[in-house]
């Protein structure tokens, strides 16, 4: 069964007039597709912005839009003279393979993507019908001088280098930023989403989106509807923080890649440079959950996948077994082995990341270190054609021929040449035949974000019983191969049985060609055994199914939520939170303490009353007259509930009299400032500070900007102003050795927003909240009203006894109560304000009403 989006789609390509369309929308495909713009930003229409009803989906087959630069079409123009285009699939397309490994029985796939020719603007509907009705394809038409600047400008003078750590430190390196280029980037993004919205069902629809061409466009389609399941895989490396935060457009990228559900990379590596671009710009910390990596954004988790993409096994051993693969090998075989010689293998694309001349430099060391290999040894180096253009690729052409030519004639003889350039494009039986009779392979990218070369000579040195029979192999004997990867691919860390080599250094490449070509066939046969085995069972199928489930995982929860669009432009993001969870108004707040009599009114500091990245903590002279005004009616009973030293507290507010003060998390108690400070808890010896503060002082010392704070019950080691990945890496560290040598203490030791604190057992802030409502009931003072305001983990614990005393005795039965976090975040409470400026507003107003409402 199809989604309702896509009949009126199938409709509309077969002639048929369009029905209703699902929700909100009701449209054909657009004729603005076709039109050129430049778009400087995001429509900002807030109208446009879809919460998805969960009720209104339907029950049906599965369906995922997978969304690319290019579609897995190939085109031709018909060549009987008559107008038109031949379509056909494009069998080496990575999104028709992983298409393979989903298997049509469970979900049906829809592609959207722009085509490898250019379509004429009156063509351009009758071509999206014959897509869409044979192959279930969606074109996206964009003109060709936005094209231009979108793909060749942006995409591959820009962010292509720079993902590739390549600087833009002069004009010749790289490509400077260009606004009008980042300008054609957003729209073609524009256009892209544009075409998804027409054949997407929102409620039911999963949508991956694909490689760095297509960054911003999650926040496109997040925008328009807020509950969409969307998944973006980014098949280049993922620079370092260092590198990337070159980027002038580096925040909105990030954010707009955060408005996916699940973000997908290739190595560890990438997602941890990644994950510590969000931490130091946008200051956004990720935790690991039962094996899942989550960022909490806004209310969402953002998960990460880290998985290597694999190969088809089957489309490989189609090819394998086809009569012209053996043919081919047969000629290779003649061409190499019965001549003596042993063949090392190469294939790369011309561009100035693949290392090609490095390679062939460390072939010549290997013929001038080692002269008995001269006549015997040849490296074929097939170069595919760049992707990209311009002089870079010009100069990679030029240095590679100037340089096999130089080695030719320096090793070459009669009947001999070491180094076989082949530049001009190659069927894939035809590589693949290389494959099968190359000793080694060669794999020496200086930079590349995943490359699968290695895994398809993997599995063609595995071959077949055909195959064997001309190379003239028995059947029983173990295969072979061997591997040489630089450490800079994405496919290296999963090769384990490979030699990785440094590119740069050209000896060491060299002696790993020599190691692989001597090395012992026992050997040779295990690295081989081990590759095959992984390779084979991690498949492009694998990783696509793979994929799909942590998708699907990531957004089970999207129908509870309550979600809606904040933002402008590419900052738009999408707050998702419990339904039940609300911003507090001031007029409903001001009108239930005036109905009300009894008050209590918990009031955490750091992070509420102050902002925590104020330089002076001090109060200011505003917010103490807003706690004495609040202190003067005899029925309040205001609390400051902080995490600082009692002597700290009493200097900063020794004016207000009549104030309950809970000191160090609230082992500290008093109800006025003539009264005794009591205590929550029996009191405790603190020897365990002997333990814990030659381990603290460790860590500072070896933490730049991280300090102690040593309290009279508890001790504090912050990284406030350290590097916020190395603080948060010693946290963890410093968490896991307090937790072992105070094991037999009598403290806990907890993490807080960058903090790790010890404090003794059974102290916490909902000891105090307890305490006061206990206190009150006991005074026959029972509160009709309950305010509670905090910002971090420790004030959950005033929440939960907050709520959980609503039913008991403690307070009045008609009691209001405002549980209320700062931030919109996952939280007990039941309300939130933004911060801490909203606070002290909302305190201002209970103030002047308490103000008035005061007898003369």
């Amino acid at each position: 069964m199809v989604s309702r989006s896509y009949s009126n789609l199938l409709e509309l390509a077969s002639g048929e007039a369009p029905s209703p369309s699902f929700g909100r929308m009701s449209r054909r495909i657009p004729r603005i597709m076709t039109v050129a713009g430049i778009m400087s930003d995001l429509d900002d229409d807030g109208s446009e912005s879809v919460c998805s009803d969960p009720s209104s989906s339907s029950a049906q087959k599965d369906r995922i839009i997978i969304v690319a630069n290019q579609l897995p079409i190939r085109v031709q123009r018909k060549n009987d003279g008559s107008k038109g285009w031949l379509f056909s699939w494009d069998e080496n397309s990575l999104l028709l393979q992983l298409k393979d490994g989903l298997g049509d029985d469970e979900l049906e796939v829809i592609y959207v993507g722009c085509l490898k020719e250019e379509i004429h603007p009156n063509e351009q509907d009758e071509v999206s019908q014959i897509l869409l009705e044979t192959f279930k394809c969606v074109p996206t038409f964009v003109p060709p001088d936005l094209f231009t600047k979108f793909y060749h400008g942006f995409c591959k003078q820009q962010l292509w280098p720079l993902f590739h750590y390549m600087l833009p430190l002069s004009p010749d390196l790289g490509g400077r930023f260009n606004r009008s280029l980042w300008q054609a980037y957003v729209s073609v993004n524009k256009i892209f989403a544009d075409r998804i919205m027409e054949v997407i069902n929102p409620e039911d629809d999963f949508v991956w989106v694909h490689d760095y061409h297509l960054m911003v466009l999650p926040t496109f389609l997040r925008k328009r509807f807020n509950r969409v399941k969307l998944g973006f895989f980014l098949h280049s490396p993922f620079p370092s923080s260092e590198i990337y935060k070159t980027l002038p457009i580096r925040e909105e990228i990030l954010r707009a890649l955060l408005n996916s559900d699940l973000i997908g990379f290739h190595t560890f590596d990438y997602a941890r440079h990644f994950l510590s671009c969000c931490s130091r710009m946008l200051g956004i910390s990720y935790e690991s959950k039962r094996g899942y990596i989550g960022l909490e954004y806004y209310g969402r988790t953002v998960s990460i996948k880290i998985l290597p993409v694999g190969i088809h096994m089957g489309q490989l051993q189609q090819v394998l077994s086809l009569p012209e693969t053996e043919a081919k090998v047969s000629e290779l075989v003649q061409q190499f082995n019965h001549q003596g010689r042993t063949l090392l293998l190469g294939v790369d694309d011309m561009d100035i990341f693949k290392g090609i001349s490095l390679k062939l430099l460390a072939m010549e060391q290997l013929l001038l270190q080692h002269p008995e290999k001269q006549g015997n040894v040849v490296l074929v180096q097939i170069a595919n054609p760049a992707r990209g253009k311009g002089k870079d690729v010009k100069e990679v052409q030029e240095e590679t021929y100037s340089t096999v030519k130089r080695i030719n004639e320096a090793f070459g003889r009669p009947g001999y040449e070491p180094v076989i350039l082949i530049d001009k494009p190659l069927k894939f039986y035809e590589r693949i035949a290389y494959y099968v009779v190359a000793e080694c392979c060669l794999v020496t990218a200086v930079r590349d974000g995943m490359n699968l070369i290695p895994y398809e000579y993997i599995i063609s040195r595995q071959g077949n019983e055909k195959l064997d029979k001309v190379l003239k192999l028995d059947s029983s004997t173990p295969k072979k191969s061997m591997l040489v990867v630089s450490e800079f691919i994405g496919c290296s860390p999963s090769l384990s049985g490979a030699i990785r080599v440094n590119p740069w250094n050209i000896d060491v490449v060299a002696d790993a060609m020599d190691s692989a070509l001597v090395m012992p066939e026992p050997e040779k046969q295990l690295r081989h055994e081990k590759h095959y085995r992984y390779v084979s069972t991690h498949d492009v199928g694998y990783w696509a199914r793979s994929f799909l489930q942590d998708l699907e995982r990531t957004c089970k929860d999207h129908v509870r939520r309550r979600c809606w669009g904040i933002g402008f432009g590419l900052s738009f993001r999408v707050v998702a939170l419990d339904p039940n969870f609300r911003k507090l108004s001031m007029e409903h707040i001001v009108s239930a303490y005036k109905r009300t009599t009894t008050r209590a009114i918990l009031l955490d500091y750091d992070g509420t009353l102050m902002p925590q990245n104020a330089i002076d903590k001090k109060p200011s002279a505003k917010t103490i007259e807003i706690i004495k005004t609040l202190c003067r009616d005899k029925n309040n009973m205001v609390f400051i509930v902080s995490a600082r030293s009692r002597t700290t507290l009493d200097d900063w507010f020794p004016t207000c009299e009549k104030l309950g003060i809970a000191a160090e998390h609230g082992y500290f108690l008093r109800t006025s400032q003539d009264e005794e400070w009591e205590t929550c808890v029996p009191p405790v010896e603190c020897c365990w500070k002997e333990i814990a503060e030659p381990v603290m002082q460790l860590y500072t010392e070896t933490t730049d900007g991280s300090v102690i704070e040593d309290k009279e019950t508890s001790m504090v080691w912050s990284y406030e102003d350290a590097d916020p990945d190395f603080g948060s890496c010693q946290a963890k560290e410093l968490l896991d050795h307090l937790e072992s040598v105070l094991a037999n203490e009598p403290v806990t030791v907890r993490s807080g927003q960058n903090i790790v604190e010890v404090k003794p057992q059974g102290v916490s802030k909902g000891l105090v909240a307890k305490r006061l409502l206990s206190a009150m009931q006991e005074k026959g003072m029972s509160p009709d009203f309950v305010l509670c305001i905090g910002d971090d983990r420790s004030d959950e614990d005033m929440f939960e006894v907050i709520m959980s005393s609503m039913s008991g005795p403690s307070m009045a039965p008609t009691a209001e109560v405002f549980a209320c976090t700062v931030g919109r975040k996952p939280s007990k409470a039941k309300y939130y304000l933004d911060d801490t400026t909203e606070i002290v507003r909302l305190m201002q107003g209970l103030a002047s009403v308490a103000e008035q409402m005061l007898p003369l």
